[in-house]
Parts: C-alpha cells; sequence; structure tokens
C-alpha cells in the first residue's frame, strides 16, 4: 500500500487560530518558482490582484480579470506545498451579488485548488462574505485602503486620518469579521487605528502599511525585493534584485558582444 509523505498544507482555520499568537507571515507571490522559495517560510501565500501593476504594467488593479487570477493561482500552487494560498477577488467579479461572488469564488477554487480566497469591501460586502462561507469558501476580508476602488476614493492614500473615517473603517472590519471571515487584511491606514480595531476582533488582522500589533504581516514581494520602481512608505527594503539583474544582464550582452559567449563548455558535441 502506497503511504503519503505529502505536506499537509495550512488552512485557512490554521490561520485563524494564530490570533494573539506569533505572528503571521505572508507574503504575495504569482509565479510558480517564486512560491517555491517563498512557501518554507510564510503561512500563507496571497495571490493579489496587483499583478497587474507588478506583472502587466497597469496603473492600477482594476483591469486585472478572473481568467488572470485562475493562471496565476494555478502557477502558485504547482509551486507551493505548505503555505495556504489565498487569490483575490478581482475588480467586477463580486461586487454584483452574493450569487455572482459565488460563482467567481468557486471558479476560483475549483480551478486552482487554492484554500481560500480574498475580496475587498466592508459592510457593504458582509452579506457576501457570509453567503461564500456558509457555502464552504473560506473568505479574506480587505478593508482600509481597497485598491479595487482607487477611482472613488481618489487614489491611493492613508485612509482613517479622520474620525469619522476612522469609525467607518472600525465598522468595516468588525462586520466582516462577524461575517465570516477567516482573517481581515488592514491596508494603509494609520497606526493607532489598526492597533485598536486588532483586540477587537476575534480573528487575525494582517497589516500591510498598518500596525506592527497587527496579527501578521503581508507585503508585495517584488517591492521588499527591490524590483518595483516605486514602493509606498510602509515597504521595508530586504534586497535589491533590480541591481543584480542588471548587473548579470549587462555582463552577459557584454559577453554575446565580444563572441566570449557561448564556449565549447556551452554548446553540445557530435558523439563519438
Amino acid at each position: 500500500m502506497a503511504i503519503r509523505t505529502d505536506v499537509a498544507r495550512l488552512t485557512a482555520n490554521d490561520n485563524r487560530a494564530r490570533k494573539g499568537g506569533q505572528p503571521i507571515v505572508a507574503l504575495t507571490s504569482y509565479h510558480a518558482h517564486t512560491a517555491a522559495i517563498i512557501d518554507r517560510h510564510v503561512d500563507f501565500i496571497l495571490v493579489g490582484d496587483s499583478l497587474g501593476m507588478v506583472m502587466h504594467g497597469f496603473e492600477t488593479t482594476v483591469p486585472v480579470t478572473l481568467d488572470m487570477m485562475i493562471m496565476q493561482g494555478l502557477a502558485v500552487m504547482r509551486g507551493s506545498k505548505r503555505a495556504l494560498v489565498v487569490v483575490d477577488l478581482p475588480f467586477g467579479s463580486y461586487e454584483e451579488s452574493p450569487a455572482a461572488a459565488f460563482r467567481s469564488a468557486a471558479r476560483i477554487m475549483k480551478e486552482t485548488g487554492c484554500g481560500a480566497v480574498k475580496m475587498e469591501g466592508g459592510a457593504a460586502f458582509a452579506e457576501t462574505v457570509g453567503f461564500l462561507v456558509e457555502r464552504g469558501i473560506p473568505v479574506m476580508g480587505h478593508v482600509g485602503l481597497t485598491p479595487q476602488r482607487v477611482n472613488t476614493i481618489g487614489g491611493f492614500k492613508v485612509q482613517g486620518r479622520d474620525p469619522t473615517g476612522a469609525d467607518a473603517i472600525m465598522a468595516d472590519a468588525k462586520a466582516v469579521a462577524e461575517a465570516g471571515a477567516f482573517a481581515v487584511v488592514l491596508e494603509a491606514i494609520v497606526e493607532p487605528l489598526a492597533r485598536e480595531i486588532t483586540p477587537t476582533l476575534a480573528v487575525p488582522t494582517i497589516g500591510i502599511g498598518a500596525s506592527p500589533s497587527c496579527d501578521g504581516q503581508i507585503l508585495v514581494l517584488e517591492d521588499m525585493l527591490g524590483l518595483s520602481p516605486r514602493v509606498p512608505k510602509f515597504v521595508k527594503s530586504y534586497g535589491s534584485l533590480a541591481e543584480h539583474i542588471d548587473s548579470a544582464v549587462a555582463g552577459y550582452a557584454s559577453d554575446v558582444r565580444a563572441r566570449v559567449f557561448p564556449t565549447d563548455d556551452h554548446v553540445y558535441k557530435p558523439k563519438g
């Protein structure tokens, strides 16, 4: 009889159980090879719709399609073995109704094999969160700066600076958590607000430009590796891969033009 030796993937429930414990570590990934590298270090990998900006050069995440998310979600699932994989519901795939959101989320889950989806929006989408969770789809919430709504909020701006805005974000976070989200991303909100929200929720908060008090942190991988030309204030650089890539490509181009690459070591010889 065959014995399974596969590594068990972390689940949405595993991440939810980390509330108040050791901080949750998360990064984005859109490729099999980067997923394989980060898999052993993180608790969940987000296949974010930020791929529209990082991979395709869009100005916002709005043009990203469901097919794009599924394609990159499949790649990340192939490259990873251990981490929970969460895939974003892109703009236009869930806002119409809870039923429309379920169709989109079910397609992502079925076609990628991922363990959860993430959905932007607060109290206005609490019903949708509950609808999905009741039907077997784990949902990660996302409040504060919601990039899919950049055209209505007036750009990529820090949220919660005034009392009215802060109260709305607090209400949004509570609404999606109470509706059944297993975690809530807090993006680009003022630090005291994120610190205040975190203990009020029964589920983990995942900060990105929020607070060290959050139950976990996430960054866009390309931002923290120095591959993005522009990064927000909340990003800490952990590498400068753009410089290494530029140097490597320059060396390759120089060798080709000087006819010092390829050499005999890099070509195939006849047998015998």
